[in-house]
């Protein structure tokens, strides 16, 4: 458990307004990224089925966010996936990345349009080539929340996302949903792929407002 201050009120004073410069581990993952290669493996009746997806990502960075004495620095994120077959959305999902750099704290918030929410957590270092975060049913810090058919249907009992920064400037995932599935029992779902960047972060809002009144000057 991180510590928790005796004064939870008083917010932190002199915060640097650039929020690409304080992501941490996270700036690697700021900008529009690509890919066309990702392996979804997920349950089906007739048992589990492979799908090849196309991955477009875009994380832009927010302006500092505080919980009273804490400060996080964070991404916005939207995902959009197909498959090469059909044109509808195979996975949208939205939410935040987000970074403490006092504690080494990371989190994501996830969000889908399937009625299911969680928020996963992990601790790294600024310069560390991985990163890893994860949630589980029934935490209520670092859980996760469905609808009563997913949970009777499709439950997930935990999530784990484990991310490499690669040397090319690229980075890869694997996300692990283990599942339990009605009629067929545990189930581990799991999805990865390796992204290219195809157009560089901006900057967040506030720190494009005082760019903006320093070139006026």
């Amino acid at each position: 458990m991180l510590p928790i201050p005796a004064d939870i009120f008083t917010e932190p004073e002199d915060v640097s307004p650039d929020a690409l410069a304080n992501l941490g581990p996270l700036r690697r993952l700021a900008g529009v990224w690509q890919a066309d290669k990702g392996v979804d493996i997920n349950p089906k009746a007739e048992g589990p089925e492979r799908r090849v997806f196309r991955e477009h990502i875009r994380m832009d960075p927010i302006d500092p966010q505080a919980n009273g004495p804490q400060l996080l620095y964070g991404l916005r994120y939207h995902i959009h996936i197909n498959t090469p077959e059909e044109d509808i959305t195979f996975h949208d999902q939205v939410g935040y990345w987000l970074w403490e750099p006092a504690t080494g704290l990371i989190m994501q918030s996830v969000t889908i349009p399937r009625g299911q929410v969680l928020l996963a957590s992990g601790v790294a270092k600024p310069d560390d080539r991985t990163i890893s975060v994860s949630a589980k049913r029934g935490d209520t810090r670092y859980g996760i929340c469905s609808t009563e058919f997913l949970d009777e249907a499709f439950r997930t009992d935990s999530y784990a996302c484990d991310i490499t920064f690669n040397d090319d400037g690229s980075w890869s995932y694997l996300i692990q949903t283990n599942l339990f599935v009605k009629g067929q029992g545990a189930f581990n779902h799991h999805d990865t792929n390796t992204l290219q960047r195809i157009a560089a972060p901006t900057p967040n809002p506030l720190a494009t407002i005082l760019s903006e009144r320093e070139k006026q000057r």
